[in-house]
C-alpha cells in the first residue's frame, strides 16, 4: 500500500493559541487550512503518521530516526508551559525504514539522539491534527545535510516500508518556506524569498515534483528556507505515481512563508520518474559542459578521475599552455554535482612549481579530502563539473570599504590563523557576509581585530 496521503504543513509556534495569544489571527488562512488538512487526515484513519522535521538533531550524512517507544513535547520555550503533546512511536515501521534504507545504501538509524522531546517541527502540525484525531502512532525523522536527491530516495524507502508492513501511513513534510519575505520580519528581506515561495507553491499546487527538484540551491540559500528537503521526501513517496495535489493556502505576513498542501496517490504512472529525469538532465548538462572545458578545467577533471580510478597521481600531460607550466599561483578547484557543490579545496599561495601542478593536487584534494563531503566515488565522476580559480597576488587593505564582494576575494588573518573566501559566490551578497564567513573559516571568533587582504581571480568555469 502506498503512502495514503501526504501533507506539506508549516510549523509556526505562534499558530498555537497558548503561544500566539491572539497574534495567530494574523495567519487565519493558515489556521483554516491546518484544520482542513486535519479533517482530511482524520478521514484517512492512518495507523501511523511520519513527520519529517528540520528542527530535531540533524547530521550531515545520516537520517536520524527518533528511538524508543514514546516522546513528549510542548512550547515552554515559547512561553506556553501548558500545551503538552505526547507521541507513541511506531517501532515496527521505524525498524523497517531503517532496514530498507540500509539496503538502498541510505544511512539512517536511531543513533545520535540528543533531545528526546518533540520539536516544534512536529508539535505544531501535531496540535492541529490531534484536534481531529489522535489514535495513531508516530515516526519522527530528521532532515539531513545530504543532497535533496537523498531525501527523495528516503521518501521512496518510507513508501516501501509502509507497503511491506501493511501500515496505513500519512506523511507530514514539516516545512516553513522563505524566512526573508518582509523588511520588518525577523530575518529581513531578500528578493529571492518571494521568488522561492512562488516556485514552491506552483510546484505543490500541481504536484510538479520535477519543477520542485529543479529549484536552484542558490535560490534556496538566499531565500533562507528550512523545509525544502522535507518536501523532497514527500515527493519521493510518490515516485512513479500520479498524484492529486492541492495547495490549500499560502501566506507570509510575518516575514516567513507558510504553505499548506495535500497530496494523494492517484495510481501508477511510470512517466513520473522525477529523480531519474532530473539526474538524466543533469548528466546531459555535465557532458555538454565537459565538451566546452578549457585546459584548466580539463586538467582538474583528468587529475581527479585518474586518482579515483587508478589510485595514482596524474603525470603532467603534453601540450599544456605555457602559462600553466611556467607560472605559479594559488589555485582553488571546486566540484559540482547536479549543480550543487561537491567539494572545494585550494591554496592561498603557490605550493608547487607551476599552476598545472597546483591544479593536479588541489583537484584531488577537493574530491577526496574536503571534510564537508564524503570522498568522490567512481560512479559520480561523469556527473561532476569543475571550476578553477587562479588567484592573483593579494594586497593589504585598511578596511572593508576597500572590498567588493563581486570583484575581490578576501583573506582575513589574525596571528597564524587565516581564512579565505573567493569572490562572487552565490549567497554571499555583502562585504560583511564575506568577512564573517572568512573569519569563521579561520576560527577567529568574536570581534577580535584582524588584518584584511583582497585579491582577484581568473575564473575558469
Amino acid at each position: 500500500m502506498p503512502i495514503i496521503g501526504a501533507y506539506a504543513l508549516p510549523h509556526p509556534p505562534l499558530a498555537i493559541p497558548g503561544v500566539g495569544r491572539g497574534q495567530e489571527s494574523g495567519i487565519q488562512k493558515t489556521l483554516d487550512s491546518f484544520d482542513e488538512a486535519a479533517k482530511e487526515i482524520a478521514g484517512l484513519a492512518p495507523d501511523t503518521i511520519v513527520f519529517i522535521t528540520p528542527h530535531n538533531v540533524m547530521y550531515a550524512d545520516y537520517f536520524h530516526i527518533s528511538p524508543g517507544s514514546s516522546a513528549t513535547g510542548g512550547f515552554a520555550r515559547y512561553n506556553d508551559s501548558k500545551t503538552i503533546l505526547d507521541a507513541r512511536y511506531d517501532e515496527l515501521l521505524a525498524a523497517e525504514i531503517i532496514r530498507l534504507a540500509a539496503g538502498e545504501g541510505i544511512p539512517a538509524g536511531h543513533a545520535g539522539e540528543r533531545d528526546a522531546s518533540l520539536d516544534h517541527g512536529v508539535t505544531v502540525p501535531m496540535w492541529f491534527i490531534n484536534r481531529r484525531c489522535n489514535d495513531y502512532l508516530t515516526v519522527r525523522i530528521s532532515q539531513s545535510g545530504m543532497e535533496p536527491a537523498a531525501h527523495y530516495r528516503l521518501g521512496k524507502v518510507i513508501s516501501g516500508a509502509a507497503d511491506s508492513t501493511g501500515r496505513r501511513v500519512v506523511l507530514i513534510a514539516s516545512s516553513d518556506l522563505s524566512h526573508k519575505l518582509t523588511s520588518d520580519g525577523p530575518y529581513g528581506y531578500a528578493a529571492e524569498g518571494p521568488e522561492f515561495d512562488a516556485a514552491v507553491a506552483d510546484a505543490l499546487s500541481g504536484g510538479d515534483f520535477l519543477s520542485l527538484m529543479n529549484i536552484p540551491d542558490s535560490l534556496r540559500e538566499r531565500a533562507a528556507e528550512c523545509g525544502y528537503n522535507s518536501l523532497m521526501t514527500l515527493a519521493g513517496c510518490y515516485d512513479r505515481m500520479a498524484v492529486k495535489a492541492r495547495l490549500l493556502s499560502y501566506e507570509g505576513p510575518f516575514g516567513v512563508g507558510y504553505a499548506i498542501a495535500s497530496v494523494a496517490p492517484a495510481g501508477a504512472d511510470e512517466s513520473r520518474r522525477c529523480l531519474e529525469q532530473y539526474e538524466a538532465a543533469a548528466l546531459k548538462e555535465a557532458e555538454e559542459r565537459r565538451q566546452g572545458e578549457d585546459e584548466y578545467r580539463a586538467l582538474a577533471r583528468s587529475s581527479l578521475e585518474y586518482k579515483v580510478t587508478t589510485g595514482g597521481t596524474l603525470k603532467m600531460p603534453d601540450g599544456l599552455p605555457r602559462e600553466l607550466l611556467d607560472d605559479k599561483a594559488g589555485v582553488f578547484v571546486s566540484l559540482y554535482k547536479n549543480g550543487r557543490l561537491r567539494g572545494c579545496i585550494g591554496t592561498i599561495a603557490p605550493t608547487t612549481a607551476a599552476i598545472a601542478q597546483e591544479i593536479i593536487q588541489n583537484a584531488v584534494s577537493a574530491g577526496l579530502h574536503d571534510t564537508r563531503f564524503d570522498p568522490v566515488t567512481a560512479d559520480e565522476l561523469p556527473h561532476l563539473t569543475y571550476k578553477v580559480d587562479v588567484l592573483l597576488p593579494p594586497e593589504a587593505v585598511h578596511g572593508p570599504e576597500a572590498l567588493d564582494v563581486k570583484r575581490y576575494g578576501v583573506i582575513v588573518s589574525r596571528g597564524n590563523r587565516r581564512g579565505l573566501l573567493l569572490p562572487n559566490l552565490d549567497g554571499v551578497d555583502t562585504v560583511e557576509d564575506q568577512i564573517s564567513i572568512a573569519r569563521s573559516k579561520a576560527g577567529i571568533t568574536g570581534d577580535s581585530p584582524v588584518t584584511l587582504e583582497r585579491f582577484e581571480v581568473i575564473r575558469h568555469e
